[in-house]
């Protein structure tokens, strides 16, 4: 495919998501001296710039706050010449034009060419679908520690929760608050052992074991929380609290491209270890994809790979390619999947 078939394209790829994934990705492809824009969503904030403190990102012993991590991804960006904008995508349709092939991309206030996507749209809390829960949000349901501790010194508060995110927001309410209770369903948490050591050892905290969040309680405000036990279901009982803070999982921002690339049972978006998606010239990474493990690091490696599978796709395709890479991953696949088949 030559390079007359492609001048009308306005971008070479175009990252949607700004979280460390996405940013990551713009960084490797500003760097390969790809036309590429980054467009970061005003409403889904990054899970990073919500996180207190980073402690396990190498390179820093002592920490950082998620929002200065951030804030240097951008910085870094920026440097290599990589154009973001803000905004949230609306739609996405193929378009091809002159044996060209290539995507457009509609957001609330424009429309974007490119040969290429790659998404990083992260993922969203989970809510739990319990009474109360949506009546008592921004009266003291809460989804971001970070966001909201400063509102309850001294006060009593909940964490439901008993994985990485709940342990750590919980310690970091402990800064604010009277006392923490952690509520988890089973007789032990699966956080971290670091994580979880730093909890035990923190006299604010208290747990309710084998326990589920029945009902949100409150009038104009949360008063408290009815739980019912997982062990006798007949069993129930009621704290009194000031806030409830929720982190029991991650949903992934992936209703955009539902029904354009294939997803999971759980709406996460399927790629392969070039983070090539079920749909040619898509590509994804980040916590919005199947994955074992959802950290910052991990984000980072994806929207690398992405960044580099993209930079290959995009040189078969203007027919520049160094050494016919793309094309060899294309029929190794290709080859892997007779074998499966055959």
């Amino acid at each position: 495919m030559g390079n007359n078939q492609i001048k009308n394209q306005l971008y070479d790829v175009i990252i949607i998501g700004g979280g460390a994934a996405g940013l990551t990705a713009g960084i490797y492809a500003s760097r390969a001296r790809l036309k590429a824009q980054l467009i970061g969503s005003s409403v889904s904030p990054s899970q990073i710039t919500t996180t207190d403190i980073i402690e396990n990102y190498p390179g820093f012993p002592d920490g950082l706050p998620g929002s200065e991590l951030i804030e240097r991804f951008k910085k870094q960006a920026n440097r290599f010449g990589l154009e973001t904008i803000t905004g949230d995508v609306k739609s996405i349709a193929k378009i091809q034009k002159d044996n060209t092939k290539g995507w457009k991309i509609v957001t609330e206030d424009e429309s974007y060419n490119a040969l290429s996507i790659i998404i990083a749209t992260g993922a969203s809390p989970m809510k739990l679908g319990v009474l109360g829960e949506e009546e008592f949000a921004g009266r003291g349901v809460s989804y971001c520690a970070t966001c909201d501790a400063p509102f309850y010194k001294d006060k009593d508060v909940i964490v439901v929760g008993g994985g990485d995110t709940a342990i750590q927001e919980a310690l970091f309410l402990t800064r604010f608050a009277k006392k923490v209770t952690i509520v988890h369903r089973r007789e032990r948490l699966r956080a971290t052992a670091f994580l979880q050591d730093k909890a035990f050892a923190n006299n604010k905290i208290g747990f309710a074991w084998n326990s589920i969040v029945e009902k949100i309680l409150g009038d104009t405000f949360v008063t408290g929380v009815r739980l019912k036990s997982v062990v006798s279901p007949d069993e129930y009982n009621e704290i009194p609290a000031d806030g409830v803070f929720i982190f029991t999982g991650l949903k992934p921002n992936t209703e955009i491209v539902r029904g354009i690339v294939d997803l999971d049972e759980n709406g996460y978006i399927m790629v392969d270890p070039y983070m090539k998606t079920s749909q040619e010239g898509i590509f994804a990474c980040g916590d919005c994809t199947d994955k074992l493990l959802r950290q910052v690091i991990t984000a980072c490696g994806d929207g690398a790979t992405a960044a580099f599978a993209a930079q290959l796709y995009i040189e078969y395709l203007k027919d520049i390619s160094y050494d016919n890479t793309y094309e060899q991953i294309e029929n190794k696949q290709n080859k892997e999947a007779y074998s499966v088949i055959r």
